[in-house]
């Protein structure tokens, strides 16, 4: 059930975004006061006392806070520490730090917005004359706020940032109680193994209830250029007393880091859990900021929720929150249109003009609309295409009548050309890594060096003026109108050169990147750009809401693939995600139809070797998209994800796998059946389902009580039921 069905359903009223006005004076008269800021759907509750601000448990609009969590369990509004300050807990965590205990309340004030409306907080630390200012912007409509803290040294001597909060959530569960009421929902990411969620104790991930103030934590974290190469960068903490669920997503395209640990307003007993949420850090990531006095230091943008109910609840308020405030404006009104690449399990990074022809041909009988060359095309024959990229020159041995000659082959069969390329890198054999050592991400005056790549230095105007004249010629002189941006390494640190902190390099250099492809959008709207690194390593909400598409996954194996795009529906929205299908050259009809129902709840990337399959199996491909188009994507914009089995584990071959899409036109699911039983019981409820693709293969649907049982005849099937 989506937020909006629920408050339908319960027919709850929305309350008016706005400020409660301040009440009550402590016992000793020295201004004790809280006050509320309310949104459409959600309350932030905050306290003053002695002039310091607190902040208490963010809950549904509808709820109250005593109905819940005693309200005295709050904590820092903002965290951050400060380099030579005094920090009041002696382990690793970062739940408070100083000067973040100690900063004074200053003023509040609201601002409107074109979404909503948004809150600013403003506070300050007389010792070290520092101003943080916290900023939550609300979309109406959506249980989701994006948060960022914005610091500024107002004296005269340097400061050193440790750490900043993008956000804090207080009072998620009881102090020391807290194992058995959270349960935290994490996904771990790997290459070809995307999206792999688990649903843990606090113990689990370490934090271990000890009758006093913890010095461990629950956390996750990244580290370098590929933001999602370990863990997908949200988390959902579930408190299962309460029926309650906090939310994050961390909108950044580098390092990052959460945690969630207990803190004591007095004492050594906690009493209060907390989370916190930001980018890069000193201790996780190198990090560290010298802020000169005048100046200003902003974390990066997180979004933070809350909703009545589990992980189904929490994902359907994301994907409302993604459509309204991240998917590039334009982007969901696309028909998604289906896009032939030719990589998987097809050419494999060696295209040539003879390979591509028939290609060509039979992507446009199967009703492809989109024809991308991936990598290889810029390299001789027989030359290791990942060593040598940088120059993005067509190679005239691939290309005997030139690579024109094979766009327009493209544009005349009625599809848009497209091509890969990885920009932010130079092969070591390339002629760009000739430039100057200005170019390129540097660690102790040395370049870095990964998977034969130097790693180009955004912050450089050379780079980006060298890389736009790059995109100006493949978009205006060839015609292209789809760039498959791919990313295949990891900086780890960052760069030292002319920074502060190989960490704070990195985070420079992230938000240069994403200036340039927000150049790339104003120059071409029309370009379609996607969102590639190494499959799913850098799939966060900085980069998809600046690119339009991105890819799930590298895996080869199509039946992992299902378990693979399961757990990416949970991250990214389905008109901007994108999984294989790609039958092999030996399908029979089971194993096409498998692939293409894995994509037809998504974005489909056609691939594989379609111009070499028997004709039924073309057939097959060709009724998938027809279905695809006439049924499904007009409605895949306004779809919300659910899962009737739950989240499933790639490594598992024997469970079925299900996914299921709700939009007002219709709820479909997508059902694999891979070694396991024949039979798969879905816990829903359906007058008549249907199965809608494939309708000759003898899989059948039935309800039966309370379950749809879908009856596949043969292993390693799939099919999309209409409920």
């Amino acid at each position: 059930m989506t937020r909006r069905m629920f408050l339908s359903s319960t027919a709850v009223p929305l309350l008016a975004t706005g400020l409660a006005a301040e009440t009550g004076r402590d016992s000793k008269g020295s201004g004790a006061r809280s006050f509320a800021w309310t949104t459409r759907d959600l309350r932030f509750r905050y306290d003053i006392s002695e002039g310091r601000l607190r902040q208490g448990v963010l809950l549904p609009a509808e709820l109250t806070t005593g109905s819940l969590v005693p309200p005295e369990r709050s904590g820092v509004e903002t965290a951050i520490q400060l380099t030579g300050e005094n920090s009041p807990d002696p382990g690793m965590k970062q739940g408070a730090g100083q000067p973040g205990l100690r900063l004074t309340f200053v003023d509040r004030r609201e601002e409107s917005t074109r979404h909503g409306s948004r809150l600013v907080l403003n506070q300050f630390d007389p010792a070290t004359k520092i101003r943080v200012e916290s900023f939550y912007e609300a979309f109406d409509g959506v249980p989701v706020v994006r948060r960022w803290t914005k610091v500024t040294n107002e004296g005269s001597a340097n400061v050193g940032v440790e750490f900043l909060s993008s956000a804090m959530l207080h009072g998620l569960a009881d102090g020391q109680n807290y194992d058995s009421e959270l349960r935290i929902h994490l996904a771990w990411n790997s290459w070809m193994a995307e999206a792999q969620w688990h649903a843990l104790r606090p113990s689990d991930l370490g934090f271990v209830e000890n009758e006093r103030t913890s010095w461990s934590e629950a956390a996750a974290s990244s580290i370098g250029s590929w933001s999602t190469e370990k863990h997908l960068p949200m988390a959902i903490v579930e408190n299962t007393r309460l029926g309650v669920s906090w939310f994050w997503q961390i909108e950044h395209n580098g390092s990052w880091y959460w945690e969630i640990s207990n803190s004591a307003s007095r004492g050594q007993r906690a009493d209060n859990v907390y989370a916190w949420i930001g980018g890069p850090d000193d201790l996780h990531s190198q990090a560290w900021k010298s802020l000169q006095p005048g100046e200003s230091y902003q974390s990066v943008p997180v979004a933070i929720g809350c909703v009545r109910g589990s992980f189904g609840e929490a994902v359907a308020a994301l994907t409302e929150y993604r459509r309204t405030a991240c998917v590039p404006r334009g982007a969901a009104k696309t028909p998604c249109p289906v896009i032939f690449n030719d990589y998987m399990n097809c050419l494999l990074g060696d295209p040539t003009e003879a390979k591509e022809l028939p290609l060509i041909e039979a992507a446009a009988r199967v009703g492809c609309e989109y024809y991308v060359i991936d990598a290889g095309w810029y390299a001789k024959l027989r030359e290791d295409w990942s060593s040598t990229i940088g120059a993005w020159e067509p190679s005239s041995d691939r290309w005997p009548r030139g690579l024109d000659f094979v766009l327009d082959r493209i544009r005349k069969a009625g599809m848009i050309p497209g091509l890969w390329i990885e920009p932010e890198v130079a092969g070591v054999r390339s002629q760009l890594s000739q430039q100057p050592d200005s170019w390129f991400m540097m660690r102790h005056g040395k370049r870095v060096l990964k998977n034969d790549r130097y790693l180009l230095d955004f912050r450089s105007s050379d780079v980006v003026k060298y890389l736009d004249e790059v995109i100006d010629r493949l978009v205006r002189d060839y015609g292209v109108g789809y760039l498959k941006m791919d990313y295949n390494v990891d900086s780890l640190q960052g760069t030292d050169q002319n920074a502060d902190s190989p960490g704070q390099g990195l985070l420079e250099h992230n938000r240069a990147h994403l200036s340039w492809l927000e150049g790339i959008i104003r120059r071409y709207p029309a370009l379609v750009i996607e969102n590639c690194g190494s499959g799913g390593g850098r799939m966060d909400y900085a980069m998809l809401s600046r690119t339009q598409i991105q890819s799930a996954t590298d895996q080869e194996d199509y039946l992992r693939l299902p378990a693979i795009l399961t757990g990416a529906s949970a991250a990214v929205v389905p008109e901007q995600l994108a999984c294989w299908a790609y039958p092999l050259a030996g399908a029979d009809r089971d194993q096409a139809s498998f692939n293409m129902v894995t994509a037809l709840l998504c974005r489909i990337h056609q691939s594989g070797r379609i111009d070499q399959v028997q004709s039924d199996v073309a057939g097959e491909v060709a009724s998938a998209i027809r279905v695809y188009k006439d049924t499904l994507r007009p409605h895949i914009a306004e779809a919300i994800p659910f899962y009737p089995l739950g989240m499933p584990d790639v490594t598992n071959r024997k469970g079925p796998v299900a996914l299921g899409m709700r939009s007002r036109a219709w709820t479909a699911v997508a059902v694999w059946r891979l070694e396991g039983e024949p039979s798969v019981e879905l816990p829903l409820r359906s007058s008549r389902p249907r199965v809608l693709y494939p309708t000759d293969l003898g899989i059948e649907v039935m309800q039966r009580s309370e379950k749809i049982i879908v009856r596949f005849p043969r292993p390693k099937m799939g099919c999309i039921v209409l409920v």
